[in-house]
């Protein structure tokens, strides 16, 4: 398992140190003021930098994305579900013959009628993470749904069904 240690740098924000499996070491450093440095070290060898960038806020943030799956996911993710206690993040596609197709997240009452969110949208075009309530769902979209099990299948159910 990879090895997270964080710490605080007052006065200019949070340095993460990363260990992943393969041995290799990741520094992210976030400041205050939004941006991001990144460091990856030599794994026998703390003090040697190969590399470093920097990143605004914005641009970290599409990298999350990607890094995240939300542009792209392997054929082999596709009904892949990542679990932390008993939050579940899963994906589901909204097919042309969904009763949800054309309706907005509040319409639908989706955190009323299911409990579980709607973390993004994902369009091949364009992707919206944290989508409002008047957002309008389109068939061939990617939903990116976070909630517990049993809420998840509720959501499903609903987009399927109305």
């Amino acid at each position: 398992m990879s090895i997270i240690r964080e710490s605080d740098l007052p006065g200019i924000g949070k340095k993460f140190l990363i260990q992943a499996r393969s041995g290799d070491k990741l520094v992210v450093v976030i400041h205050d003021d939004g941006r991001r440095e990144l460091y990856h070290f030599e794994d026998d060898d703390p003090e040697e930098t190969i590399s470093q960038i920097t990143l605004e806020d914005d641009e970290a943030r599409q990298i999350a994305g990607i890094i995240g799956g939300m542009t792209y996911k392997p054929k082999a993710l596709e009904t892949i579900e990542v679990t932390l206690e008993d939050l579940i993040i899963e994906w589901a596609r909204i097919e042309p013959h969904y009763k949800c197709v054309g309706q907005s997240i509040a319409g639908l009452q989706v955190r009323q009628r299911t409990g579980a969110n709607v973390l993004a949208i994902v369009n091949k075009k364009e992707q919206k993470i944290n989508p409002g309530p008047d957002d309008i769902l389109t068939a061939g979209s990617t939903l990116v749904l976070a909630g517990e099990r049993k809420q998840i299948k509720q959501l499903k159910e609903l987009l399927l069904n109305g």
